[in-house]
């Protein structure tokens, strides 16, 4: 007979609620690999964790065959093989794991569904069976994704390009056929961040965002996705750190029962798993410590509790709020019994296919995505320099930019045509006036002679509280074409930018467009606007 919360032991207790914890952790075998060691455990603790019965492990960092070494490790350290092993996988598995496939941002379909809405469809249901069996094959069993929030406003620092669209309709459509392809490859998926993230301007990794939004403009565009999804299936459900005072003008989502009760498990009907959003994000650990923030999310009616800023104090939180009555011990079943129910759906989906790695068809759909959202305009191709030029490259921060080794085809291809490249950061070389110059602000004298062929890796990303924006990249532009030492402009990533750019070049001016920033991206990207397609046709690894 399956004990209950009132029937169990202090030992046994703890175990219980130790399933309901996701702990965050390395794809990298040895702890001095560890990426981001403030939130990532240490092999002794990881270990010690997963033994006294911790039940999710969210990975990040190596290689898709690391990842699949890692994963084996630890189902075999935890107390049981019922684990859950996920992944922030939003783009595919080769967003986070080397060797696997990396796809173009979800936001790039979502502009194809305007003009080719059954193209785009077809496109996400293939990218969601890609992603699903990747995971599936490298060890994880929960994808945390898709994305469904709406990204109706274009100066969100957070969601941006990880929306699957800026209508409720194109994000919801695109997001069901990402989670069939999900499905169908065998993992669970999760509808996140719940009530809606994409109308922010501030990023909940640092701040908490508040949404004015009255409860009928919710209903129109914010929920509708959510709903959507939850008619489909959706194993889980991920909640936003965001104050809504409409629905509770106290508590942030994550920690509110009248939005995660009230409206999610009540209103929408969603009865399977809800699951926090990280607890480690300043929107939470500014307002409350990590135990109180793991029993409130509890209260609020979340069954997992993703990267508690300290496990072991979320643990004795929450078991203590048990034991006095705060919690009713029905709570803990309730979670207990959807988790169980969710990984019984993932084992009857399970297929054979054991091996890890990319196949033929997952790395020609990454090929079919970036053709199919690429862009260019103007006179191609860019005219090779004389007496040489320089190829200015801005990217968003130099310590995570796998994409941009020295044989990367933004850097490799434009220096055979006699384009000197130069990375500028905001941890190094900087290309402005300093103090700044509203006509003028590109330094010149630092990049050197010949014309300027200007490449921008920019996309909202977590962490950066939109410090993009702050670049004067059309004025750049203008001063640039002044001086007649523009060259052609390349942007990859934010499709905002994009457009607010291009508007201002003539139609002399070669120019390009790509979603993605992947190599396949930046070669597909230079073949159109160096006049290189035929290096298109060699297929294979994107070398010189």
């Amino acid at each position: 007979m399956l004990k209950t919360a009132t029937t169990m032991n202090p030992v046994e207790l703890r175990r219980a609620v130790s399933q309901l914890l996701v702990v965050r952790a390395s794809g990298h075998a040895g702890d001095q690999q560890r990426r981001y060691p403030r939130w990532e455990l240490s092999n002794s603790e990881l270990q010690r964790q997963l033994e006294n019965g911790v039940g999710g492990v969210i990975l990040l960092g190596g290689t898709a065959t690391e990842l699949q070494q890692r994963c084996r490790t630890l189902r075999a350290w935890a107390a049981d093989d019922d684990l859950l092993l996920c992944a922030d996988v939003e783009e595919g598995v080769g967003q986070r794991f080397e060797g696997a496939t990396w796809l173009v941002p979800p936001l790039a379909l979502g502009r194809l569904h305007g003009h080719n809405p059954a193209a785009a469809i077809r496109f996400a249901e293939r990218y969601g069976r890609c992603t699903a069996d990747q995971a599936r094959r490298c060890g994880l069993n929960w994808v945390l994704a898709p994305v469904c929030d709406v990204n109706s406003n274009p100066a969100n620092p957070v969601i941006n390009v990880r929306a699957w669209g800026q209508a409720p309709e194109a994000a919801g459509a695109l997001a069901e056929a990402f989670q069939r392809g999900l499905q169908a490859g065998g993992v669970l998926g999760c509808a996140k961040h719940f009530p809606g993230h994409g109308d922010t301007a501030q990023d909940s990794h640092l701040e908490l965002p508040v949404l004015a939004h009255a409860r009928e403009r919710l209903e129109q565009l914010e929920l509708k996705p959510f709903r959507r999804l939850i008619a489909a299936g959706v194993e889980s459900v991920m909640t936003a750190h965001l104050l809504i005072p409409a629905l509770d003008a106290e508590r942030p989502a994550t920690l509110s029962p009248k939005v995660l009760t009230d409206l999610l498990r009540v209103s929408l009907d969603f009865q399977g798993l809800i699951v926090t959003d990280a607890l480690v994000m300043e929107a939470i650990t500014g307002l409350v410590g990590p135990g109180e923030a793991a029993v409130q999310a509890f209260e609020a009616g979340a069954d997992l509790i993703l990267m508690p800023a300290d496990a072991d104090e979320a643990i004795n939180a929450v078991c203590a709020a048990l034991v006095s009555g705060r919690l009713p011990a029905s709570r803990l079943e309730q979670s207990l019994q959807r988790r169980r129910e969710a990984l019984q759906r993932c084992r009857g989906r399970q297929s054979q296919n054991k091996t890890a790695g990319e196949t033929t068809e997952e790395h020609q759909l990454a090929l079919e995505l970036v053709g199919a959202t690429l862009e260019v305009q103007g006179a191609t191709p860019v005219d090779a320099p004389a007496g040489g030029g320089v190829t200015l490259i801005r990217v968003d921060g130099v310590l995570a930019c796998p994409f941009l080794r020295p044989e990367a085809p933004a850097i490799s291809w434009p220096a055979r045509r006699g384009f000197r490249p130069i990375l500028c950061h905001e941890l190094g070389i900087s290309p402005w006036h300093d103090p700044p110059q509203a006509d003028h602000p590109l330094a010149l004298d630092r990049l050197g002679e010949g014309p300027v062929l200007l490449q921008l890796f920019l996309r909202g990303n977590p962490f950066r509280a939109g410090r993009d924006r702050d670049d004067p990249w059309p004025a750049a532009i203008r001063q640039l074409l002044a001086l007649n030492r523009l060259a052609g402009l390349a942007v990859y990533g934010c499709p905002y930018r994009w457009e607010s750019l291009r508007a201002l070049l003539p139609s002399s001016i070669p120019a390009a467009y790509s979603p993605g920033q992947m190599a396949e991206a930046q070669q597909m990207l230079m073949g159109r606007l160096l006049g290189e397609e035929h290096m298109l046709e060699l297929g294979g690894e994107f070398t010189d």
